[in-house]
């Protein structure tokens, strides 16, 4: 990959019963959050040996199957498209974490071990007790209010192409080492998104090899190299950014283990974005030009700019929507978009 000047920012010892993590998202970019994770007992597991991590992990199997990313080792560990963009090159599996993890241990040193990812792997469910044992107690008002989910990530060495989250996220790097490179959100046509309709794992990812970019194929690719940002990740190591940045993900050992800790400050009755982009789509897309900037300035005025100046000519009880949602009134536009749908 062409060299990344730019190292996203270090904040030493931080200590995550008095991290401000709403500051740090507010500030809008990442930070490593140097040793926060150092005490939990599967980062000494694995400064012993992989052999040990996978051990430890193995007392939490609470026995339900769980979905693996197995692929062929040609791939070199990164899942995404074949050749033509109509399949994936990997294939998914259900089987049980521990024999996923005797698996891993057995293809430790063998070039000829396929990649294998269990990604996003809730911990209550499936690991039953490990939270106790290695999540981490962050203090945070905004964490206590909108509680994350928790999430473990186990592999060899693999990469997870380049891809947004819809929510804020605090990665904590327990079992080997991570690389993650990072880009602001406003550069994802930089990144040359893959199919909407076909997902490694629901999220839409980057076509580009960084190891070996095209940049003939992807000519923006080299803009988004001078915006981006790299976090080298050791055991004990937590990264923190905010939702939408895009992000590719390195495991760098023969066995890693991460956590994650994803929210949103959001209220639950909002719906998502990524319906609304899809409908724009369907709706918005391949209208006139004039047109769609004539939707443009009425996005602005009801959506994207001061959420109040739309209903503030209005009496009170007139504004419906245009006055703070809640669930009621979200309940209403769900059935009335329903309703239009439905036509």
């Amino acid at each position: 990959m062409h060299a990344i000047t730019r190292r996203t920012r270090v904040i030493e010892e931080a200590d995550a019963g008095s991290l401000p993590v709403a500051d740090l998202i507010a500030d809008g970019r990442p930070a490593i959050l140097r040793g926060i994770g150092r005490h939990v007992p599967l980062v000494a597991a694995g400064l012993e040996s992989a052999g040990s991590a996978i051990a430890w992990l193995k007392q939490f199997d609470g026995g339900r199957p769980v979905t693996a990313y197995v692929g062929d080792p040609a791939i070199g560990g990164r899942f995404g498209y074949d050749q033509d963009c109509t399949a994936l090159n990997f294939a998914r599996e259900r089987g049980s974490l521990s024999g996923y993890l005797d698996r891993l241990l057995a293809g430790m040193g063998d070039s000829d071990a396929p990649a294998i990812y269990i990604g996003s792997t809730d911990i209550d469910q499936y690991l039953p007790g490990l939270r106790a044992q290695a999540a981490l107690p962050f203090g945070d008002p905004q964490l206590a209010a909108h509680p994350p989910l928790v999430s473990i990530w186990i592999g060899n060495r693999t990469i997870a192409s380049a891809h947004y989250d819809m929510s804020n996220n605090i990665a904590v790097t327990l079992v080997g080492h991570r690389r993650f490179t990072l880009f602001p959100p406003d550069q994802a046509a930089n990144l040359y998104p893959g199919p909407l309709d076909l997902t490694p794992a629901g999220q839409v990812v980057s076509m580009v090899d960084f190891d070996a970019p095209d940049l003939v194929r992807h000519p923006g690719f080299a803009e988004a190299l001078a915006a981006a940002e790299v976090a080298e990740m050791e055991p004990g190591d937590a990264l923190i950014y905010p939702a939408l940045w895009w992000h590719q993900v390195e495991a760098l050992d023969s066995f890693n283990a991460m956590i994650n800790y994803w929210w949103n400050t959001s209220p639950a009755f909002m719906d998502t974005p990524q319906n609304t982009l899809l409908h724009a789509l369907l709706s918005l897309r391949d209208r006139p030009a004039h047109e769609k900037a004539g939707w443009k300035a009425l996005f602005d005025y009801y959506v994207f700019g001061d959420p109040t100046r739309a209903g503030a000519h209005l009496p009170e009880d007139a504004r419906g929507p245009l006055g703070p949602l809640d669930e009621i009134k979200a309940r209403r536009l769900r059935a009335q978009l329903l309703n239009r749908l439905n036509r």
